[in-house]
């Protein structure tokens, strides 16, 4: 399997209501809209708000979003009124974190990878080798 495209989909309980959350609260730019539902940029993934889902909130679902600049996104965010489920910090692993969540719970890891941290290197042995 050699998977060219992906994203998540999103079945929230009110679709207006995430939809305007991911557009106006969190900015995401659209990618594409359809009937019944809305594909928004995700980095360099893409996040889908379709259809309608049950009662139930995020259960064991997150979306982790890295950004350039969490100090300034938390400030952002915070502006906009957005419940900050937990401040920024670092966590034992050096990423720095801060969590949100949607309209129906679904946490949103927001992370800063810091300058040297491993996921920045590039772990592959050299091509000649």
């Amino acid at each position: 399997m050699h998977p060219i495209n992906s994203r998540v989909i999103l079945r929230p309980r009110d679709p207006r209501r995430s939809t305007e959350f991911y557009r106006d609260t969190l900015g995401l730019a659209i990618a594409r809209e359809f009937p019944g539902g809305t594909v928004f940029f995700l980095g360099q993934g893409y996040l889908e708000v379709s259809g309608h889902g049950g009662e139930g909130g995020g259960g064991g679902f997150a979306l982790w979003l890295q950004v350039r600049d969490l100090a300034a996104t938390h400030r952002e965010l915070a502006g906009r009124g957005v419940e900050i489920t937990r401040e920024p910090k670092c966590e034992p692993w050096g990423l720095h974190e801060m969590w949100i969540s949607d309209p129906d719970g679904v946490r949103i890891v927001l992370v800063e990878v810091p300058e040297g941290h491993p996921i920045r290197k590039d772990t592959r042995p050299p091509a000649d080798e």
